[in-house]
């Protein structure tokens, strides 16, 4: 019988080469801590525990004495055999252990790996996590020289380190990639294409270039050859994002109603729920704020996020009932509900902790809280000295706010930061 961490590896080689979790083997003679513990090599096998696993695996006692090839290849395959939000913890440990052990897996294997890792962090919100594997996947892509790699790999890690603040990297990381795909006439397809512009137009657009910003969301719009699916969706959705932050909500409001339009919920359930979000958002942006039409939204929403929502999903619809109880005069929900935002504010973008942060510099303005306006202020200079002019004169704008209280300390419609409609795609 092979010794441990031996006897591990190879129990966990056998479960995956059958697309079986720990949870389908445990049971009546075995407990999930044991299992794991099995697993990791923290506990020696037992005869009974061998004989039970062989039964339930449907293999002879006789496996257990053969040793673990490297696993690699069989995690991989269990990435198309287990599905569901809840396994992405477990797969995300699979691989990492996986990728940890020698073995003379071939470059191309690793680099799946590795890009099925960083979905795996970004999935569960774990960004600085996502950015560290794209960076070893980026390294890996070069010494590759595989030009269509490359390029994948770059678009990835440029959206990794947006939501992270990196914006101005990100930006140069949108357009090497493009010029990769010029220099080497890849055949990209054209959803892709429109996929990197509009990210580029996000970058351009967090760092204030917004007229660039818009005429790269615009052609995008312009070029779509159909203005419904998920394509068309995110399009004017990035589009409305910089129509917002120029200020014009009209024509930002007609490009979010052109976005909605664009998704049926049966076509990407999820989409359609941050279109959502994204679209009470914009109503409480405007002058006056839509209340109601936000409320309509997040009630929309709320069967959804039961369904396919995230939580990031949730902590943003918390912050978004934060604001719209804000705005309603309703201090007490805001700050209930704006504590619980903050439990996930480590999966928010920089620009989300940012504008959180803004909305927890209000209510402690209205709770009289000691050097609440100071902090807001620090907060603002921050995001200045950031190089995000356009973000920087937002929270600029909540510090004026927080300076001149409503009379008698009533709250009627207050300056809450506007938020990008529930941020960008991607």
């Amino acid at each position: 019988m092979l010794e441990q961490p031996e006897f591990g590896r190879r129990l966990r080689q056998l479960r995956l080469q059958q697309g079986k979790s720990q949870a389908d083997l445990t049971g009546a003679g075995m407990s999930a801590t044991y299992l794991s513990r099995l697993e990791s090599g923290g506990r020696p096998p037992t005869p009974r525990a061998v004989g039970y696993l062989a039964e339930r695996l449907g293999v002879p006692v006789a496996s257990f004495e053969q040793p673990p090839a490297s696993d690699l290849g069989d995690v991989l395959a269990t990435l198309y055999t287990l599905s569901g939000s809840e396994r992405d913890a477990e797969l995300r440990v699979m691989l990492q252990g996986a990728l940890a052990e020698p073995g003379t897996t071939d470059q191309q294997t690793r680099w799946q790996a590795l890009a099925h890792l960083a979905r795996l962090h970004g999935a569960l919100g774990d960004y600085a996590e996502e950015r560290d594997t794209l960076g070893e996947l980026h390294r890996l892509s070069d010494a590759l020289a595989r030009p269509a790699l490359q390029v994948h790999t770059l678009i990835r890690l440029a959206r990794s380190l947006r939501h992270l603040g990196d914006v101005a990297k990100a930006r140069n990381l949108v357009w090497e990639a493009l010029r990769l795909c010029e220099q080497h006439h890849l055949q990209v397809p054209a959803a892709d294409t429109a996929r990197s512009r509009l990210l580029l137009a996000s970058t351009e657009a967090e760092l204030g270039n917004l007229a660039e910003a818009a005429r790269l969301s615009g052609e995008v719009c312009h070029t779509l050859s159909r203005t419904d699916g998920a394509l068309a969706a995110e399009s004017f959705w990035v589009a409305a994002t910089v129509q917002t932050r120029l200020g014009q909500y009209t024509r930002a409001a007609e490009l979010l109603r052109q976005a909605l339009a664009a998704l049926d919920s049966h076509e990407d359930l999820t989409l359609w729920m941050r279109l959502r979000l994204a679209a009470a958002s914009l109503a409480l942006q405007t002058a006056p704020p839509r209340v109601e039409e936000a409320a309509v939204r997040l009630r929309e929403v709320e069967p959804a996020l039961d369904l396919v929502g995230s939580p990031l999903h949730r902590h943003e619809f918390q912050f978004l009932h934060a604001q719209l109880h804000y705005r309603q005069g309703d201090l007490a929900t805001a700050e209930a509900m704006c504590g619980r935002a903050e439990e996930g504010a480590n999966l928010f973008t920089y620009r989300d902790r940012v504008r959180l942060e803004a909305l927890r510099g209000l209510l402690d303005i209205h709770s009289d809280l000691p050097g609440a306006l100071d902090r807001l202020r620090k907060l603002a200079t921050t995001v200045q000295e950031a190089g995000l002019p356009d973000l920087a004169a937002e929270i600029w704008r909540t510090v004026a706010e927080g300076s001149a209280p409503p009379a008698a300390g009533r709250v009627t419609a207050p300056a809450v930061p506007p938020r990008s409609p529930g941020g960008v795609p991607g």
